[in-house]
This record gives structure tokens, sequence and C-alpha cells, in this order.
């Protein structure tokens, strides 16, 4: 699902990402609920500073936030309800305008038309970009999923992969 979003770009800056597990529903601009194996559903949410996901007894959210939370991990670890979450996240640097527009409508191509994923385009940049999307073949026997943030005033983009695996 593609979804053109009428508010400011928020997020500047890869490094301006904040990393949090457990907060509730912030106010999101797109939802999207994607059914999942053994009837779960991961609830991919739109922020208007980045993104929050759903599924099991697991909330994540890595976006601009106020406060004292963390910053984004390059690797993070938890376990819950008898869940394992497993999320990594890596920071690609483009060296130029062409090569991060590239990189930002393959990103776009590759999803567009999946029923299992949102994209959301801020206005003032076509390459504004925050995009989330199950994967489930990255976690067998679980749930996975995989963001990107797109940040057109640096070239860069986070990218994140999150798994959760039952435990039983």
């Amino acid at each position: 699902m593609l979804a053109s979003l009428d508010i400011p770009y928020a997020d500047s800056r890869a490094d301006a990402l904040s990393f949090a597990l457990g907060l509730p529903r912030l106010d999101a601009l797109a939802v999207l609920p994607v059914e999942a194996p053994e009837n779960a559903v991961v609830e991919l949410r739109l922020l208007g500073a980045s993104h929050q996901v759903f599924a099991g007894p697991f909330s994540e959210t890595v976006a601009c936030l106020p406060g004292g939370h963390d910053p984004v991990p390059g690797r993070f670890r938890a376990t819950a309800g008898g869940w394992a979450y497993d999320f990594t996240a890596t920071t690609v640097a483009h060296d130029g305008d062409a090569a991060f527009r590239r990189a930002v409508d393959g990103l776009r191509d590759r999803l567009a038309g999946r029923a299992d994923a949102l994209t959301g385009t801020f206005p003032g940049s076509p390459h504004a970009v925050t995009a989330l999307a199950v994967a489930a073949g990255d976690a067998p026997g679980g749930l996975g999923w995989r963001t990107w943030h797109a940040y057109p005033q640096t070239r860069e983009i986070v990218m994140t992969r999150s798994r959760l695996v039952s435990e039983r």
C-alpha cells in the first residue's frame, strides 16, 4: 500500500532515530494489518516520525521520539510471552544524490503492489520515504518484518530487520 502523507517530513537524519519496545500505539498516519502465519497479525504503522510495528507480545518503535529513549542499536535481542525477538539495523550512506535516488526508487518499485507492505512518501521530496514490509521467509516458524527510512538531506537509508520466533 502506498500512502501519500500530507504532513511535513519530521525526521532529519538517521542518527536522530530512537528505538523503543513496549510503547503504546502512537498516532499513526497510515496503518496496515497483515495476516501472518499461524493466525498472527502484524500491524505496520507509519508515524509522522517513522514507524511502529505490533506483533505477538512486542511493539517496536523506531522514530524520532522525545525524551530519554535509546538510540537505534545495531543488534538487540529480547524474549517475552514465549517469543524470541531479534532486531538488527544498518545505515547506508550514499555518495551522491543520483545513487540515493536510485536506491529509493528501487525500494519503492520492489514494494509496489505488495499487500504486505506499507510505503509512505512525504511532501517535498519523492525520496523522503518510510517503508515497512512483512518478510515471511525471514523467520521460519515465526514472524518477520523489514523497514526502511530514507533521508534525502543526508542521503542515508536506515534498514531494519526484525524477527519473532516462538520458543514453544
